[in-house]
């Protein structure tokens, strides 16, 4: 017998919603799949003020139901504003709050975590959002424990999401939690999506590797090691290029990059071991041997710490074709 622990769904779409998070909830719990067999859920779109809401795309959506639809739902969705420091209405606050506690599943989706984070309700727990708006989420919300290189945290009835198709993610998590994983797939196969994606949003982050440098030796020395990496470069070696002592080429470094320059040469392998990844199919040992990796353990040590998946993973997911 297929468990039914959520059936009434209402996503609250804030001004100027992201029509693509508002595409997503309507697949994922909008469409009728009951005569396939699949849970049907009591779905709706919601806002403070119905009528004709415009997004961030430039359409409008006729949003016909108010905030008394929270009042009887089982899943709250809240979906992201385009811009995360809109103002959230008292009225959203308090619905929002009385839908939690009379024991609503509360999930926030991209910048709607923002609108979750307002009403409190995730103080002391751990949460996500997109990459771009970490430090402006961390800054407003230093209650909340922010777990920045994850696509979703689960905290039992609070659940958040990173960005755009990270929704995707958590909706299809939320569903394999509640109804099971063969359900889950059935609706990622519909949407031809992965039931589920490894790593995390580090995975989507570019990470530039700091290169302005006013110091001509400095800037010469950068060159040169971005040309070689392929060879067994060393800090020494670097500081022996721009004739200087060790430590003080590191002091002389830092000051004009923001960077060590130990850090930032393992950087620039990683990046050069995404370029190869990304723009080929040399065997993952080539690779680790043109960035300048030992060996591929040391490459895939180092490339499952900065994007949370093995190189072959990564290639998976972000080959050219």
């Amino acid at each position: 017998m297929v468990r039914t622990p959520f059936h009434a769904v209402a996503a609250y779409a804030p001004r100027q919603a992201a029509g693509f998070s508002l595409g997503i909830v309507g697949e994922v719990f909008g469409f009728d799949r009951t005569h396939r067999g699949m849970p049907g859920f009591d779905f709706t779109i919601c806002t403070d003020q119905p009528g004709a809401l415009r997004t961030d795309a430039g359409f409008a959506v006729l949003v016909e139901d108010g905030l008394d639809r929270l009042d009887t739902a089982d899943l709250v969705i809240v979906l992201p504003p385009e811009d995360p420091a809109y103002q959230v209405p008292d009225a959203v606050v308090a619905a929002l709050r009385a839908a939690y506690q009379r024991g609503a599943i509360l999930a926030g989706h991209c910048t709607g975590v923002f609108v979750l984070a307002a009403t409190g309700l995730l103080d002391g727990l751990r949460a996500t959002t997109h990459w771009r708006w970490v430090d402006a989420f961390a800054a407003r919300f230093p209650e909340v424990k922010l777990v920045p290189e994850v696509l979703y945290v689960d905290e039992g009835r609070i659940l958040t999401s990173a960005g755009a198709a990270a929704g995707v993610d958590l909706w299809l998590y939320l569903l394999r939690r509640e109804y099971g994983a063969a359900v889950a797939t059935a609706v990622a196969r519909d949407m031809v999506v992965p039931p589920h994606r490894s790593g995390g949003q580090a995975q989507y982050i570019a990470t530039p590797v700091p290169v302005d440098c006013d110091d001509d030796r400095l800037r010469d020395v950068i060159a040169w090691a971005s040309a070689n990496l392929d060879q067994p470069l060393t800090v020494d070696d670097l500081a022996a290029r721009a004739l200087m002592s060790p430590r003080s080429f590191a002091r002389h470094f830092k000051a004009a990059t923001g960077t060590t320059p130990g850090a930032w040469l393992l950087g620039l392998r990683l990046d050069r071991a995404e370029e190869l990844l990304e723009s080929g199919d040399l065997p993952v040992e080539e690779v680790a041997r043109r960035a300048g990796f030992r060996t591929t353990a040391a490459l895939r040590e180092q490339f499952v710490r900065r994007r949370g998946v093995p190189p072959r993973d990564y290639r998976r997911a972000f080959a050219a074709y």
